[in-house]
């Protein structure tokens, strides 16, 4: 049965680490959620281990230098986990072998960034060995990115998918379409695709390991059902959904229980233990 909460504080004790994702959680990309700083500050100083858990393409770094940017203290996490910094280990560490990768980003010099260190080129289409999938610029135009999909999938290429996630909120309510779509759409038509971060556990265990703790003793913290909740569970992770964040327009009216219920059953995912309307 899940619970509505009034702030974290009301299960805080319970963990050891409490483990948020960013967009629609933290904030919404220009500014943090209202009461998310003082939440997260009063967290730590009781002494609680903080991270975040964000499927971004982009390594930990310039995660991390956004929530700084945005007011959230440079001390205050204990582990910034992107799934663009799991998939640049599994480049370095040579578990993943390509060298000549065609980039999909939402910036131009996404790309070139996130590869610093390895022993990759970028390169068209036509002369890459996979697909890098790591971002879609929120103004791009629908079909924008057919072209490449189509050699792709013509290739036999596979497409590494290191944001997962398929939709995303941004300021004043808009929603935009994300990496993970566009990979939903590639692998119904028969491309071959792999992902990196939520809801996959492999990150979550990621986690576990930089904050040395058992799955037990983390809490999850996120507003995407199939992305947060879905592999918390599937990690052995509690969680608590954020409603006013990717779905917020789905809590307008009727009772939150019943909501967060109908959601799931709608996208067959498990329940969260926990529901709070904001990071509080």
């Amino acid at each position: 049965m899940t619970k509505a909460l009034a702030s974290l504080s009301d299960v805080a004790s319970g963990y050891d680490a409490i483990v948020f994702d960013q967009w629609g959680v933290l904030h919404d990309g220009s500014a943090p959620s209202s009461a998310a700083v003082a939440a997260l500050t009063e967290l730590k100083a009781r002494g609680h281990m903080l991270a975040v858990l964000t499927n971004s393409g982009r390594r930990a770094a310039p995660n991390a230098a956004r929530l700084t940017a945005l007011g959230f203290p440079p001390d205050l996490f204990d582990c910034v986990m992107s799934s663009g910094e799991a998939l640049w280990h599994e480049f370095a560490a040579h578990r993943t072998a390509f060298t000549r990768l065609h980039a999909i980003t939402s910036r131009p010099d996404d790309a070139i960034d996130w590869a610093a260190g390895l022993e990759v080129n970028f390169v068209p289409i036509e002369e890459a060995e996979a697909v890098l999938l790591m971002g879609v610029a929120d103004d791009a135009l629908p079909g924008a990115y057919d072209g490449v999909f189509a050699v792709a999938l013509e290739r036999g290429l596979p497409v590494l998918c290191s944001n997962p996630d398929r939709t995303a909120p941004r300021p004043g309510g808009a929603i935009v379409v994300m990496p993970g779509m566009l990979a939903h759409d590639h692998a119904n038509a028969g491309g071959e695709v792999r992902y990196v971060g939520k809801p996959h556990v492999p990150i979550f265990r990621a986690v576990e390991a930089a904050l040395d703790l058992p799955p037990e003793r983390v809490l999850m913290v996120g507003d995407s059902l199939e992305h947060d909740i879905a592999g918390a569970a599937a990690a052995g992770w509690d969680s608590v959904f954020i409603c006013g964040g990717l779905h917020a327009q789905s809590f307008r009216s009727g009772e939150v229980g019943e909501t967060v219920a109908e959601l799931a059953r709608s996208m067959d995912t498990p329940l969260p233990e926990f529901t709070l309307e904001t990071v509080r």
